[in-house]
């Protein structure tokens, strides 16, 4: 007799999750969410990292990583997927295009994407480099997922979609660094691709004029998904039925 192959996917039971957001309460399915952490990064937020060395002060990034730390932990005990999703950079910068090399050195003798520090870190943002690495004040565990980008974007040409889809998520909470940057582009492609984007917005900051800041949390609530917060995400969790 020939084996039958099974190709079942199983879904978990619908975890009905309600949290404060911008304009109205929204209700998600917690057994159908993930956390996206964006670009906490050594050369982001490290004193010896490539944003210091182009003068890029870290005092703004502070006070996220408490709050990470505190989602990240809240996720994994409640079963949601924390999927780091960062830059990674190939030795040869072959998949950054010339347009956007030039925009990582603003102004002549900045370091790019190639270059090492004066205190020999680098090359900057290198694919398992010590640049690249996650920030040593955030805790990663072996059962976290990491996706590499090459964009601002989370989305382009890389296995994110990929991973989200077989993971059976349509709901994203989204945290990280820059939130006009990196974070706005990625909640963006989320919303293009399907999935619901909610922004933890104290989970999130940019080292940019705050307008630009304000720009993309109005569009993110206007446009592109939802804005809440971490204390609003534990009231849910503390609030609904265990799993």
């Amino acid at each position: 007799m020939t084996e039958t192959m099974d190709l079942i996917r199983p879904r978990k039971p619908l975890r009905r999750l309600v949290l404060e957001a911008r304009g109205r309460p929204i209700a998600i399915d917690a057994a159908r969410a993930a956390l996206v952490v964006v670009d906490m990064q050594n050369d982001f937020l490290s004193p010896d990292g490539w944003f210091a060395a182009r003068g890029i002060d870290d005092a703004w990034a502070k006070p996220l990583c408490p709050v990470i730390e505190r989602m990240t932990a809240l996720a994994r005990r409640e079963g949601l997927p924390v999927i780091w999703v960062n830059w990674g950079t190939r030795p040869d910068l072959m998949e950054i295009h010339p347009s956007h090399r030039r925009k990582a050195r603003p102004s002549i003798g900045d370091p790019g994407y190639d270059a090492r520090m004066k205190n020999g870190r680098g090359p900057v943002l290198e694919r398992g480099g010590w640049g690249a690495a996650i920030v040593p004040e955030l805790t990663v565990v072996d059962t976290d997922i990491h996706v590499e980008k090459h964009r601002y974007t989370g989305f382009f040409d890389n296995e994110l979609d990929s991973v989200l889809r077989n993971l059976d998520v349509t709901t994203l909470l989204v945290a990280g660094i820059n939130l006009d940057r990196c974070v706005l582009a990625t909640v963006m492609d989320a919303c293009h691709a399907g999935y619901d984007a909610v922004l933890l917005a104290d989970a999130t900051g940019t080292h940019a004029p705050v307008f630009c800041a304000d720009a993309a949390l109005l569009l993110i609530e206007q446009v592109f998904g939802f804005v809440s917060t971490s204390a609003a995400l534990e009231a849910a969790f503390a609030a609904a039925e265990p799993a």
